[in-house]
């Protein structure tokens, strides 16, 4: 007995892919991450960074404003000795006596514009954020009541660095 072998032929086509609510979710998704990118911003702050190549021997700046972070609080130096110590309170850096400090510096020197910021190893990015902001400008309360305070420069040109 010849066994016979019945080939079916293939006629039917593969199943054509319905992208319809793939576009459908593209053409929804698409202009809703072209608004929101609109409202979400990128801040640069404008740094010192020391270089290896810095040319010439050191000149002596004269007065030099340095915020020294450490872990029980900060310093305020003007290069060789400390001006000021604020000490934490309640394991938060204490950024509103430092801007007063800071704010009487500058009546004290209002042509210098430069200051550091050094920090200790373990300190965490966000106080060096925080630090940078009262070192760069103050608040100053309004005058009247219902007026919106003012902002004012102080140090604006910052380096940072370690702290000795």
């Amino acid at each position: 007995m010849a066994r016979q072998h019945h080939y079916r032929r293939r006629t039917e086509e593969p199943a054509e892919l319905d992208m319809t609510t793939f576009l459908n979710l593209m053409v929804v998704l698409v202009p809703f991450l072209l608004i929101t990118a609109v409202f979400s911003r990128i801040t640069i702050v404008e740094l010192d960074l020391p270089s290896s190549t810095s040319g010439g021997p050191p000149t002596d700046p004269g007065f030099r404003v340095e915020v020294v972070v450490r872990e029980a609080g900060m310093e305020i130096t003007n290069g060789k000795t400390v001006i000021a110590a604020i000490p934490n309170v309640e394991d938060e850096y204490d950024t509103a006596t430092l801007s007063e400090y800071l704010m009487s510096l500058k009546r004290d020197y209002p042509d210098k514009d430069d200051a550091s910021v050094l920090l200790e190893p373990n300190i965490p990015y966000d106080y060096l954020i925080r630090v940078m902001d009262v070192v760069r400008s103050a608040e100053l309360p309004a005058e009247v009541e219902g007026q919106e305070p003012t902002r004012v420069a102080l140090f604006t040109d910052i380096s940072i660095g370690d702290a000795p």
